[in-house]
């Protein structure tokens, strides 16, 4: 009997993923500097980073290495998958009164 095979998510396999980091950026039409999350992701098949910028017109994703040329919908997809999950705080206590 074989193992199944390991998960694969983005197209990468087991990828471990670091916490999310903020950083600054500029997009070439705004004279303001931005906010943007950015999340790195390493695995045998490769590595690459996400760029996540909120903007009045909605997020807007930049990829690199591994996801360069991906679609903004295939993006958007990897960064929801990719996402680490916070950690839970416990049992959560009902408030009475």
């Amino acid at each position: 009997m074989t193992a199944p095979p390991p998960p694969r998510i983005a197209g990468l396999t087991e990828p471990p993923v670091p916490p999310i980091e903020r950083v600054a950026i500029r997009l070439r039409e705004s004279t303001v500097t931005l906010s943007a999350w950015r999340l790195a992701a390493t695995a045998a098949e490769g590595s690459g980073t996400l760029v996540r910028v909120e903007t009045p017109a909605g997020a807007l994703f930049r990829g690199e290495g591994w996801f360069l040329g991906w679609t903004q919908d295939a993006m958007s997809e990897a960064w929801a998958a990719l996402l680490p999950t916070p950690p839970s705080d416990g049992p959560e206590l009902a408030q009475l009164g």
